[in-house]
């Protein structure tokens, strides 16, 4: 043997990297090669303890204990990182007329109804009721028919339905709606509140010991679908919310605050306004 096939910790990196395949996918040998150089790389910079490894083992298997399939602790890990925000960022490079994307989150549920445009999603009838209306448009101002516009929101205590399934009514402040000809798009829901993420598990720990809040600024979920263009996954936010220069997933971003004002045909107590702003894929 060679004295590369032994591990030592000058050449950790290089001998655990050896290791792989001549046949294996080049993006997986790409990404497990870097992968290894910065976790070596982070265990050598700090000179990690046994005891503090066997924490952080600790803590992702507590982690992964906590995720189900309402509550994933593993998102929450990577949005309270900025790591969601990070990925998201390089995946949706897009033109700066174009609406941002922000973090997904982990409360989106697959199979809301579709509904009815001017439907009000808001079933527990708790909260301030909001008008929201815009279009959803190309990059050069024309309408996008049959958009799917996704949309959820936590309740008037700050909490999801998924989070409390025997006090909300299933698929409360949810809904889908598709846009007509006209591009345009218009439901009530209710004016969203800020709210702590779940930190009764590690995540919420890990804030703790960092001196962090758990806290999001006020925000409705918008996810928009259409074959023909990039896929948009975003919040929109309520200016003036004390948390929007600290939320704890990194998520706020300038152009997506809006100004909520009284609603101007009595339809609902608030009115919110946000074109969304679609890249062709083809």
């Amino acid at each position: 043997m060679t004295k590369i096939d032994y591990f030592t910790e000058e050449r950790s990196t290089e001998t655990v990297n050896a290791r792989m395949g001549e046949d294996i996918s080049p993006r997986l040998r790409e990404v497990m090669a870097s992968l290894i150089k910065h976790l070596h790389g982070f265990v050598k910079d700090v000179e990690l303890t046994q005891d503090e490894w066997e924490a952080a083992i600790d803590f992702l298997t507590r982690t992964g204990q906590l995720s189900d399939d309402k509550r994933q602790e593993f998102i929450l890990l990577s949005d309270t990182l900025g790591v969601s925000m990070l990925v998201d960022a390089i995946q949706h490079r897009r033109p700066e007329a174009a609406t941002e994307n922000t973090v997904f989150g982990p409360f989106h549920v697959d199979g809301a109804p579709v509904l009815n445009m001017g439907a009000n999603i808001s079933l527990d009838g708790k909260g301030e009721s909001c008008l929201y209306q815009g279009r959803v448009l190309d990059l050069d101002g024309n309408p996008i028919a049959g958009a799917s516009i996704d949309v959820w929101s936590d309740n008037s205590e700050g909490f999801y339905d998924v989070q409390q399934p025997n006090q909300q009514p299933t698929w409360n402040n949810r809904g889908v709606f598709i846009t007509g000809a006209d591009g345009c798009y218009e439901f009530i829901g209710i004016k969203p509140v800020a709210y702590p993420i779940p930190d009764d598990g590690p995540v919420g720990q890990m804030l703790s010991n960092l001196g962090r809040h758990p806290w999001r600024p006020a925000h409705m979920h918008f996810m928009l679908n259409h074959p023909n263009f990039e896929r948009i996954v975003t919040h929109t936010f309520v200016a003036g919310d004390p948390y929007l220069i600290s939320d704890t997933v990194f998520g706020v971003k300038e152009s997506l605050i809006l100004d909520y004002f009284p609603c101007s045909n009595g339809q609902a107590m608030w009115q919110a306004n946000f074109d969304f702003i679609m890249v062709d894929n083809r």
